[in-house]
């Protein structure tokens, strides 16, 4: 038996892989929802915004693979000729020729489609929610994980971010201090980030030939981008705010981001179905305060990651293990695929 902590992307498919091969396996997630960073939500007028995890390009040729071996259709963001942009809080808002750069995807349905595609592959007996991990006791035949009840089995896969497993499990015997040392000040993907999307009951900047894309240096909002989906027949607006409005309360963060909106696109972006927002943060099962600064992607893809621990019963998975694009989705699949092979040959 396999013990999969995490039942994020990384966690969900490396559980899918080991299906296909017999592999028994159980996934233990902490949330009371599978997905992790993947976080869609259908409000409202039943229109899909991303709180979580959105675009990726060309080059995650992992997850595209991984995409058309599900059957999932993807669609590229939709960029107008020009953004809207603002350099300080007293400068007037610009409209700027969008510079030339590789085109960026989004799953049709959303992002969250993946995971329920998974979802559905995988047994819902194998997936057990709510079960954050305390602790991690390995003795010569068997490996004990305990959460809300002891689970045992023979290997474990850490599909969750380093900071988080290097922090809060305790672990028997000790993991090496090396180990520990980098995964303490290993970045964590989006840890920091907040994402905010306003619904709509149909393209305003479109109908007024405002692009969808607006950049600012004086916040609250730093990005937003034009969210329809891939039938352009659900309207919505979703970006992110500088992580410094975290400290505030919500109320007053989405007085400032429907100020700023109104600024920007006029009284009519006020009217909008539904205002959404997640301050990653504040999610007790991503968020990990570090003891030192921590620059964005540090220790991501370290090598140390790709080591397995305890005569191969210990595998370390999620993005930001990953040899390739790692704090990425695509690393998050990388990262599934190498673990799951190696347990698999082990078992030939």
């Amino acid at each position: 038996m396999v013990l999969i902590i995490g039942g994020g992307l990384s966690g969900l498919l490396t559980g899918y892989r080991l299906k296909k091969e017999g592999v028994p396996f159980k996934i233990l997630e902490a949330r009371n929802r599978a997905g992790g960073r993947i976080h869609t939500i259908n409000r409202a007028d039943n229109t899909p915004v991303e709180m979580g995890a959105t675009w990726f390009t060309h080059q995650h040729k992992y997850l595209i693979a991984l995409l058309k071996e599900l059957e999932l259709d993807y669609f590229e963001q939709h960029m107008d000729s020009s953004l809207l942009f603002q350099s300080s809080s007293n400068s007037p808002i610009q409209s700027i020729k969008t510079p030339s750069q590789q085109p960026s995807y989004r799953i049709a349905g959303g992002t969250s489609h993946l995971i329920e595609t998974l979802l559905e592959r995988l047994d819902k007996k194998d997936i057990l929610l709510n079960q954050p991990v305390k602790s991690i006791k390995y003795t010569v035949n068997s490996v004990q994980v305990t959460a809300n009840k002891v689970f045992e089995g023979h290997q474990v896969v850490l599909a969750i971010p380093p900071k988080l497993w290097s922090k809060r499990i305790d672990f028997e015997p000790s993991l090496p201090q090396q180990l520990i040392g980098i995964a303490q000040q290993t970045q964590t993907w989006m840890e920091d980030s907040i994402k905010v999307a306003l619904t709509y009951s149909h393209p305003f900047w479109e109908e007024e030939n405002l692009s969808g894309t607006f950049y600012s240096h004086s916040g609250p909002i730093t990005e937003l981008y034009d969210h329809c989906n891939h039938k352009r027949s659900k309207y919505a607006l979703c970006g992110f705010i500088n992580s410094s409005f975290k400290n505030l309360s919500y109320k007053d963060r989405r007085a400032r981001v429907i100020n700023q909106i109104k600024e920007v696109f006029g009284n009519q972006a006020e009217e909008f179905i539904d205002y959404q927002e997640c301050v990653w943060s504040k999610e007790e099962y991503t968020f990990q305060a570090s003891n030192e600064f921590v620059y964005p992607h540090q220790n991501n893809g370290n090598p140390i990651f790709s080591n397995s621990f305890f005569d191969n019963k210990l595998f370390i998975s999620s993005s930001e293990s990953a040899a390739e694009s790692a704090g990425y989705m695509d690393g998050a699949v990388y990262a599934a695929h190498r673990v799951a092979q190696k347990i698999i040959n082990a078992q030939l």
